[in-house]
């Protein structure tokens, strides 16, 4: 990997989206073929899932390996550069992640989080699995 100095990483960071990525958008049209409906990163559900249903208690996460720690010990080892702040960045994601499932549970939801690669591969599925939570809480189309 290439050393960049601070002004290349601050722009290439600030290009990365947290909101609409591709894995988000997939997963979503997947979702609304089945004919669900849902929000979009709800300022009145916890942690802001990237989709969710208070009438149904879901919340829906689309997560991506790098930032969400996938296989988090592996994946360190690859880093080249700056690797105390993504180590500590990244272990930071990881645990807030579980903060917001247990409070979400906690307040009754059905947590899902798909990885990047999962809906990638299998949006269909993972569309599958939010509809039979949905039917779980009492969903009937």
């Amino acid at each position: 990997m290439n050393h960049l100095d601070p002004q290349s990483v601050s722009f290439t960071m600030s290009r990365i989206k947290g909101k609409d990525t591709k894995i988000e958008i997939k997963l979503r049209k997947a979702v609304r073929a089945l004919g669900l409906s849902y929000r979009l990163n709800s300022k009145y559900v916890y942690g802001h899932p990237d989709l969710s249903s208070k009438k149904y208690k879901v919340a829906v996460f689309c997560d991506s390996e790098f930032w969400h720690g996938k296989d988090f010990e592996e994946a360190s080892k690859k880093l080249k550069w700056n690797k105390e702040y993504w180590l500590k960045k990244i272990a930071r994601n990881i645990e807030r992640d579980k903060e917001v499932n247990e409070e979400l549970k906690r307040q009754g939801y059905i947590v899902l989080r798909f990885w990047g690669k999962e809906i990638e591969k299998d949006a269909e599925g993972c569309a599958k699995k939010v509809l039979e939570a949905y039917i779980s809480r009492g969903y009937s189309g």
